[in-house]
C-alpha cells in the first residue's frame, strides 16, 4: 500500500509543479518547449523502469501473478508503449475540439491539464474494475479480445473527418445540463450572462475531453490488459503515458496531416492484442515479441508517411 501512496503522491507533485509554477501563466505552447516537455516525460516514464525492477526485486509491491523483475519491466514498458501510441487518435479528436470551439492556444493547457486530472481518477476506477473482473471471471478476457478486434476494424474503415464536436450527442447533453455561452472570459470556465450562470467554450471543451478520453480508455484499458494484470504496473504504466499527453499534444497536434499512415499502425496494436487476449489461455506469446510488434507496428506508419509522397500536400503551419 505505501507504494501506491508514495506513486500517487509523486504524481499528485508533478502536475502541482506542471501548473502551479512551470505553466503558472497561460501561453502559448511552443513547439521546442512541447519537444522539451515531451522528452522529459517520456525520460521519467521509461526511468520507472528502474523503479519497477527495483519494487518486484526486492518484494516491496503486491505480485499476484508472480512476476520476475526482468518480466515486470518488459510488461511496464510495452504497457506504456500501448498507452502511448493509442493516446495518437486521441491526440486527433482533442486538435477537433479545441477547433471547432475555437479555443484560444494560451487556454488549451490548463484545459488538458484539468482534462488530465480527470482522466487519472477515471482511469483508475477502470483498472480497479477490469482487473477485479480478470480475476474473478477468466472468460471476461475473451470479451476484451473481441472488443479489441471490432474497435480495430471500426478504426481501419471509420473516417476521421466524420466528427464534429457540435454536431455530437455529448454536446446535445450538456446544452440541456448547463447554458452555454461562446463568449469567453479569460480562462474562466464560467461566467455570469444576463443573471445566469452559463458554462464558456473552455468548459464545454473540458468536458467533451474527458468523457471521449473515457471512450478512449475503453480501448486502451483492455489493451494494456492483455499484457498483464498486475495492477501496479497497469495503472504506472497508464498514468505515466496519460501524464505526457498534453505535452505530446502540442508537439504532434501540428504534424498530424504528416504522419498519416499512423492510424493503421493502432489498427495493427489494436488488432494483435486482442488476438493475444483470445488466445491468452491457450497460447503464451513471449513479452518480447509483443514489444517488437508494438515497436515495428509504429515505426512503419512513421517512415510510410515520410517516405511515400502525400497526393494532397499542405502548407505547413505556422508555429
Amino acid at each position: 500500500m505505501i507504494v501506491w501512496v508514495v506513486f500517487i503522491a509523486f504524481i499528485i507533485l508533478f502536475l502541482a509543479l506542471d501548473l502551479g509554477v512551470f505553466n503558472r501563466t497561460p501561453h502559448i505552447i511552443k513547439t521546442k518547449e512541447a519537444a522539451i516537455w515531451t522528452s522529459i516525460w517520456v525520460t521519467i516514464a521509461l526511468g520507472f523502469s528502474g523503479v519497477i525492477y527495483w519494487l518486484f526485486s526486492n518484494g516491496l509491491v503486491d505480485n499476484p501473478t508472480n512476476l520476475t523483475p526482468n518480466t515486470a519491466v518488459l510488461k511496464y514498458i510495452t504497457g506504456y508503449l500501448i498507452e502511448l501510441s493509442l493516446s495518437i487518435d486521441n491526440v486527433f479528436v482533442i486538435a477537433v475540439i479545441f477547433s471547432s470551439f475555437a479555443i484560444p492556444q494560451k487556454y488549451q493547457h490548463e484545459v488538458l491539464f484539468w482534462g488530465i486530472m480527470g482522466a487519472v481518477v477515471f482511469r483508475a476506477l477502470m483498472i480497479f474494475f477490469g482487473v477485479a473482473l480478470i480475476n474473478k471471471f477468466d472468460w471476461i478476457i475473451y470479451v476484451f479480445g473481441a472488443f479489441l478486434l471490432f474497435t480495430a476494424y471500426r478504426m481501419l474503415t471509420h473516417k476521421e473527418t466524420e466528427f464534429n464536436p457540435k454536431k455530437s450527442k455529448i454536446f446535445r447533453l450538456l446544452k440541456k445540463f448547463f447554458p452555454i455561452s461562446y463568449r469567453m472570459d479569460g480562462d474562466k470556465f464560467f461566467i455570469r450572462r444576463m443573471g445566469i450562470r452559463a458554462a464558456t467554450p473552455l468548459f464545454v471543451a473540458l468536458i467533451m475531453i474527458e468523457l471521449t478520453d473515457i471512450l478512449f480508455a475503453l480501448d486502451s484499458i483492455p489493451a494494456i490488459l492483455a499484457i498483464t494484470a498486475d495492477p501496479f504496473i497497469v495503472f504506472s504504466s497508464n498514468i505515466l503515458a496519460i501524464l505526457g499527453l498534453r505535452s505530446m499534444y502540442f508537439l504532434i497536434s501540428r504534424m498530424l496531416t504528416k504522419f498519416r499512415f499512423i492510424n493503421y499502425s493502432l489498427v495493427i496494436i489494436l488488432a494483435f492484442v486482442g488476438v493475444k487476449m483470445i488466445l491468452a489461455h491457450n497460447v503464451e506469446i513471449p513479452e518480447w515479441l509483443s514489444l517488437g510488434v508494438i515497436g515495428l507496428s509504429l515505426a512503419g506508419g512513421i517512415i510510410a508517411s515520410i517516405v511515400i509522397p502525400d497526393p494532397n500536400p499542405q502548407l505547413p503551419e505556422e508555429d
